[in-house]
């Protein structure tokens, strides 16, 4: 399921994460609440958003230490 959250905490500060969606279409599913919001002070983006849509995405879990 695709779900964009969006967080506001208590100084206004504005939080929007994205989930279940595949390469940089979470940009473009979000680019309408940019561009309400105003200027964009950082970006981070998960692993994810660095896969193709036809590729599977792989989570690489540390089982040492």
């Amino acid at each position: 399921m695709k779900q964009i959250i969006v967080d506001i905490d208590q100084s206004g500060e504005i939080k929007i994460v994205t989930k279940g969606f595949t390469g940089l279409v979470c940009l473009e599913e979000t680019k309408f609440l940019k561009d309400l919001l105003g200027r964009e002070i950082a970006r981070e983006l998960a692993g994810v958003a660095f896969v193709h849509e036809d590729e599977e995405a792989k989570q690489h879990i540390p089982i040492c230490g």
